[in-house]
């Protein structure tokens, strides 16, 4: 299934379906994961960690995901953890539309799930009261640094686990570049436009969009996010909140006012056809079939679709070219999606086991690499055999990783976001029409609080 997420986003499929799977799972529990002598009936106030040996007693867990891309790899972990416990019933339901209104919906009733997904960053504080405290868990010390720290809320805690590490970056096919006379991807605006001369003299559509989907935005975005922030001397973060409490503007900052705006009118300019009727799966075909050279809004998750597509094609991964400093050009790398276990859950000592065996055991080391082939969010796990990771794991070692400054704004601000923006390419509203609303939006939903 090809993969519409994201980092980062929910999933924005068209169609909805969900998928109900019971598992009854068989095994004994690690004794490193801890339990709760009080089994069901025992949940652990605000997620700490009991001390005793789980009980035996049959439980069920329900998790609501929106990631079905990892199906499979949900199921296989399931039916490993037969072999560890075996008085548990895991149900899977994944959502592949609407599972933000589902899942508020089943708060707003009282049927939080045990296990839930949101995205990471500021959505850790909006879901913080229904979230276990993870802090002192074995896979909150398994987590990398990075990873942790988008799990972290505003006061320090630990309350969500991730499906995976990410990567969002410019994907450019190499051999088309190299036809076109390319030795290596724009580093700068120059590079960029000598660049995209280039391609067209050869016939070559320099670029693939998904303008159709809210969500690519934003991992297009943040890069000017955080170029805009160096050059103003602060972190993103910051300067993401200067937007939400209104104390700046792109007037500001001439990365977001004119930078960014020119690299989406290039993109349109010189893309595929029809932008906003290609989705995240007619980009990703038109990349494997070799119809542009370079894919915007994307990142590590899908390159095992467009290798479904054409196995031999040669990818490789750059920063954004957002200003005329080639250091600014950087692959942005985090984790913007986290699993959230309810801290009222009759069971949440058992998913909080189920978890820790998950980012502590050697099966989940694994897991990760082999099974869901994902960049691990944990320690001591080796990367997936696939050509972006790998390179992501090159480039860190002589060059910094940008911020992954999506998280510090809410999926309700970066939706309304995407549509500002595909108004705007639509011709319904002009650039500065569109600042001023994205503006506004950043005020409006920007923030939980």
């Amino acid at each position: 299934m090809l993969a519409t997420m994201r980092n980062g986003g929910v999933t924005m499929f068209k169609r909805i379906a969900s998928v109900s799977l019971s598992l009854a799972l068989v095994g004994g529990m690690l004794a490193a994961c801890g339990g709760n002598n009080g089994g069901n009936d025992t949940a652990n106030n605000g997620g700490a960690a009991g001390n005793g040996a789980a009980s035996d007693k049959p439980v069920t867990i329900n998790m609501f995901t929106a990631s079905p891309e990892y199906t499979d790899a949900f199921n296989a972990y399931i039916a490993e953890y037969k072999k560890v416990k075996p008085n548990v019933t895991i149900n899977l339901e994944i959502m592949q539309a609407d599972y933000n209104t589902v899942l508020k919906s089943k708060i707003a009733s009282g049927s939080t799930p045990d296990v839930f997904q949101t995205t990471a960053g500021g959505d850790i504080d909006t879901f913080a009261e229904y979230s276990a405290d993870l802090t002192n868990e074995p896979l909150a010390a398994a987590m990398t640094d990075g990873v942790k720290a988008n799990m972290t809320s505003s006061d320090g805690k630990v309350l969500g686990l991730p499906v995976k590490g990410n990567l969002m970056t410019l994907i450019y096919n190499k051999k088309l570049l190299t036809d076109a006379g390319i030795a290596e991807p724009p580093k700068t605006i120059a590079e960029l436009n000598d660049d995209i001369a280039k391609l067209e003299a050869k016939k070559i559509t320099p670029f693939a969009n998904a303008y159709k989907e809210w969500w690519v935005w934003k991992h297009i975005f943040q890069h000017y996010v955080n170029a805009a922030a160096e050059d103003a001397g602060i972190a993103p973060k910051e300067l993401v909140q200067q937007f939400i409490d209104g104390k700046t503007t792109f007037n500001d900052h001439p990365v977001l006012k004119d930078n960014f705006f020119n690299f989406i009118d290039l993109t349109v300019k010189h893309g595929t056809d029809k932008p906003l009727e290609r989705d995240s799966n007619a980009e990703v075909s038109d990349f494997a079939q070799g119809k542009a050279a370079f894919m915007t809004g994307k990142g590590a998750w899908d390159e095992e679709a467009i290798k479904k597509i054409s196995p031999d094609i040669q990818i490789g991964i750059a920063g954004y070219p957002v200003s005329d400093k080639p250091e600014q050009a950087q692959i942005v790398t985090g984790a913007d999606q986290a699993l959230r276990i309810n801290k009222d859950s009759k069971v949440a000592r058992e998913a909080i086991d189920f978890f820790n065996w998950l980012y502590t055991s050697d099966y989940g080391k694994q897991w990760f690499s082999n099974v869901a082939k994902v960049i691990p969010p944990i320690k001591d796990a080796p990367l997936p055999d696939l050509d972006m990771p790998k390179q992501m794991e090159e480039i860190l070692k002589t060059q910094k990783s940008g911020d992954l400054s999506v998280n510090y704004s809410l999926d309700t601000f970066h939706q309304k976001f995407g549509e500002i923006m595909q108004a705007y390419i639509g011709g319904s509203k002009k650039k500065d029409q569109a600042i001023n609303e994205i503006q506004t939006a950043w005020q409006q939903f920007g923030s939980a609080e």
